[in-house]
């Protein structure tokens, strides 16, 4: 047992720092998380706090299942019960299967976690090291140069982190100490990806060299995550002022007057909260740039999982967008209508209309007299005009009754769409796509 105390006063060290709340061990079946799950599982305080594990299959291995069925099974011996869910991993997106995979895990993480419960992952020294190192490579400052948080909130609990001070090697003698078996996930060997290449072919000469060397920036990481946390309080002060709450947009000309030690930070942190990725060095200088852009253009810069439009002085954020066109009408008169680009066109308060319209969406050159307006008018002055974002003009269903156009969504309509709605006592209402996801980590 004496070989076992350091991790064990460690862990121990480190939950009786924690508030109250449940536990739940991001459990890989890897030999970093069996050592952690297994030395909580040693722990009566552990145990007090409803430990429990989760397990989550992205099914991109073929072996998969087995590891899911080995997880169940050392949470059986262990007396821990153990959640297996499988994750959807969009490949789509152009960010890469490494953070695509993260982000379905995370998502998993999200809606599993309990309120006020600790998920407690198994990120160590070396693990640190190596995220610090790839940030330093893409030009990352202080915030990425804090490296891994110990916790955060996540969902509708906290993230922990209780190992990040505690080298590889360490967990790997206790795994060997106690025969545990685990699972070997041969992705962790394929060093095309940049992380692999890191651990197999940099950091060792690099320790060789140094022996020190991980310890020295893994404290340089705590250096730079003060900082970070510093001008924090000054970026977070600044965004109050610059984001529009109904939009959620930024005021671009108030960004561009931040220090770039406050402006790229801010920036970061606007984009994660949309759960969208933050840009590189070289997009965030192409975003400095056309953010002087003159009026009447309308800048878009675009990168995997993300775009950032330029419009009126003013900065939004989404996921890129697929074109929303669709050949085929759709017929409404009334009820909640799922349009195909994921928008909803609605009467409110509920109601039905004297008879069917069909719905399209625009195809360019439509035009339609305003109840009111002496003059008919064009769609493309109209969504000039009338503060229509330009990302979601082509997203604007346009409702026709026998092939002539009477309203444009509920922004604008005719005479005999006014008197139609009015006979029944209801107003359209059209939401339009949504921009971003669910935050996530």
């Amino acid at each position: 047992m004496n070989s076992l105390e350091p991790l064990l006063q460690i862990v121990l060290h480190g939950l009786c720092t924690q508030p109250e709340g449940s536990l739940c061990v991001a459990y890989s079946g890897g030999p970093d998380s069996t050592a952690l799950l297994h030395a909580l599982a040693h722990l009566p305080e552990a145990r007090k706090r409803g430990l429990r594990a989760l397990h989550v299959d992205h099914g991109l291995n073929p072996e998969s299942a087995k590891w899911s069925a080995h997880c169940l099974a050392v949470c059986a011996l262990l007396g821990v019960h153990c959640d297996v869910k499988c994750a959807y991993v969009d490949r789509s997106g152009g960010i890469g299967l490494e953070a695509a995979a993260r982000e379905a895990r995370y998502a998993v993480f999200i809606e599993q976690l309990h309120e006020g419960e600790r998920l407690v992952l198994g990120h160590h020294q070396d693990d640190q090291v190596e995220t610090v190192l790839l940030k330093l490579l893409r030009g990352a400052g202080p915030e990425g140069l804090g490296g891994m948080r110990e916790q955060r909130p996540l969902g509708r609990g906290m993230l922990w982190r209780p190992l990040l001070g505690i080298p590889r090697d360490v967990l790997r003698e206790y795994v060997r100490a106690h025969a545990l078996p685990y699972v070997d996930d041969p992705s962790n060997d394929d060093t095309r990806l940049a992380r692999n290449h890191l651990r197999h072919h940099v950091l060792p000469p690099l320790k060789a060299y140094w022996p020190q060397a991980a310890a020295s920036i893994a404290h340089s990481a705590s250096l730079s995550r003060t900082a970070a946390d510093t001008l924090q309080n000054e970026w977070s002060a600044a965004l109050e002022n610059l984001r529009e709450d109904t939009t959620n947009s930024l005021d671009v000309t108030g960004w561009l007057a931040l220090p770039a030690a406050l402006r790229e930070p801010l920036l970061a942190h606007w984009l994660h909260a949309q759960g969208l990725p933050a840009p590189t060095t070289v997009q965030r200088h192409q975003i400095e740039r056309q953010c002087t852009a003159q009026d009447g253009q309308l800048p878009c810069i675009r990168w995997p999982g993300a775009e950032v439009h330029v419009w009126k002085k003013r900065m939004w954020a989404m996921v890129p967008r697929k074109p929303s066109t669709w050949t085929d009408a759709l017929h409404w008169q009334g009820e909640p209508l799922r349009l195909p680009d994921g928008g909803l066109l609605t009467l409110e308060p509920d109601a039905k209309l004297p008879v069917a319209l069909n719905i399209h969406c625009r195809q360019g050159g439509e035009r339609i007299k305003p109840a009111g307006d002496r003059h008919t008018r064009d769609l493309r002055s109209l969504f000039q005009t009338g503060a229509i974002p330009p990302w979601q003009r082509d997203t604007c269903p346009l409702l026709y009754e026998d092939n002539v156009l009477i309203a444009v969504a509920d922004r604008w309509l005719s005479e005999r769409a006014e008197t139609m709605f009015r006979q029944a006592g209801a107003r359209p209402r059209w939401q339009s796509p949504p921009s971003n996801p669910s935050p996530g980590d």
